[in-house]
């Protein structure tokens, strides 16, 4: 499998002829393009930098193969474009041609009690190549190899970030939805949580663009 890194928390998964994008939200400046060359597009929750309900509307209207895989949220922004749309919860078994995903999860994690919190899924791909948590630090509960880890938001704390990577115990980190950090802030982040500090697991940081096999 093949992993492209997009900015903050989109990703492209590649597999053979299979193509699935995650997180295509407002803040990545190519997801039109990643979303245009897709079989099928997850989303984890219904915010902003993660969903952009006018992309994702408009490419469900000119491209009949394309599916949609998100939070009742997401669903029910979108419509079901005859069936294409699915709502998926914690539990949940699909497969999108050679890749298969499990879902896992429940809320986005708390960034204060007066913000509602929305249902908020992780992606575990092809028996834990790689797993998507959008903006929760939630252990699936099973092996993982590669663990997409979000390092900046108003929600996201380094100490938990440090805990939750010691619990999911991945073989590799890499490093995404670090939109809010400078070039020193995702440094010293990597370097505090990577394989010389709090977890003893390389963190990789990637450039937008980059292309990497798992």
């Amino acid at each position: 499998m093949k992993l492209t890194k997009h900015a903050h928390a989109c990703v492209t998964l590649e597999k053979g002829d299979t193509r699935l994008v995650i997180d295509p939200g407002t803040l990545t400046p190519d997801a039109a393009e990643a979303v245009a060359r897709a079989h099928a597009v997850l989303i984890t929750h219904e915010h902003f930098d993660h969903f952009d309900a006018k992309l994702l509307a408009a490419a469900l209207e000119t491209r009949p193969g394309l599916q949609v895989y998100g939070t009742a949220g997401v669903a029910a922004a979108l419509g079901s474009h005859g069936g294409r749309v699915h709502a998926v919860a914690a539990g949940d078994t699909f497969g999108v041609g050679s890749i298969t995903a499990t879902v896992h999860g429940h809320r986005h994690a708390l960034i204060h009690a007066d913000i509602p919190c929305p249902d908020n899924v992780g992606y575990l791909l092809d028996d834990g190549a790689v797993y998507h948590p959008g903006d929760a630090y939630f252990a699936p509960g099973a092996p993982v190899r590669t663990l997409l880890l979000p390092t900046s938001g108003p929600w996201t704390k380094l100490g938990e970030a440090a805990d939750y990577v010691r619990t999911v115990k991945p073989e590799r980190v890499i490093q995404i939805h670090e939109l809010m950090l400078s070039d020193l802030g995702r440094h010293s982040t990597a370097h505090l949580l990577g394989e010389q500090g709090l977890t003893g697991i390389p963190i990789d940081r990637f450039e937008p663009g980059t292309t990497v096999r798992l």
